[in-house]
């Protein structure tokens, strides 16, 4: 099967150099079928901010969504570079599994196609835990009649660079 997308570099300084990097659809694999993903932002303070968050990988960048009134907003509205990460280390410790991090930039999503394949994607990975209906330029709970919730805005991390660390090839990383 051909591999499409980035393709992957080890740091030889961090892994084995004639080791094979990860097929990117396999990398591709990992950030679609991982349940839970962290976030790290930057406060306008220069502060670090990470939290834990749901989200999918959806044609090629990675989507979140959150209250209009949290501090992962706020810290957009400073500075749009994120790092989004996930991984399994599994039960055999450090030494076994693939982390990720996915380096890039975040940018509201507000139209309502797009934002409508970002519900149906959420919807069809975590079923009725994560349904979202969308209403005007962001998400809402599905059956929420406007009770009081802001509702969520949903972003885009489009990646400048996919870092995976783990297995024979210790870092590897794709650049776009």
């Amino acid at each position: 099967m051909s591999d499409t997308g980035p393709r992957g570099v080890i740091d030889p300084r961090y892994g084995d150099a004639s080791a094979t990097a990860p097929p990117w659809t396999e990398i591709e694999r990992r950030l679609t079928e991982a349940q839970l993903y962290w976030i790290v932002s930057v406060r306008v303070d220069g502060r670090p901010h990470t939290v834990p968050l749901v989200g999918v990988w959806h044609d090629g960048s990675f989507a979140f969504c959150t209250g209009p009134r949290e501090q992962k907003v706020r810290n957009l509205d400073a500075d749009p570079h994120v790092a989004v990460t996930t991984g399994s280390t599994g039960a055999g410790g450090w030494d076994s599994g693939v982390e990720l991090v996915v380096e890039g930039t975040a940018a509201r999503v507000t139209d309502r196609g797009a934002l409508q394949s970002l519900a149906d994607a959420w919807y069809a990975k975590y079923g009725d835990d994560w349904a979202f209906d969308v209403r005007e330029d962001r998400f809402v709970e599905r059956g929420d009649t406007g009770g009081g919730s802001d509702g969520a805005w949903v972003y885009r991390v489009e990646p400048t660079t996919v870092l995976a660390f783990g297995g024979s090839h210790g870092q590897t990383a794709y650049r776009f």
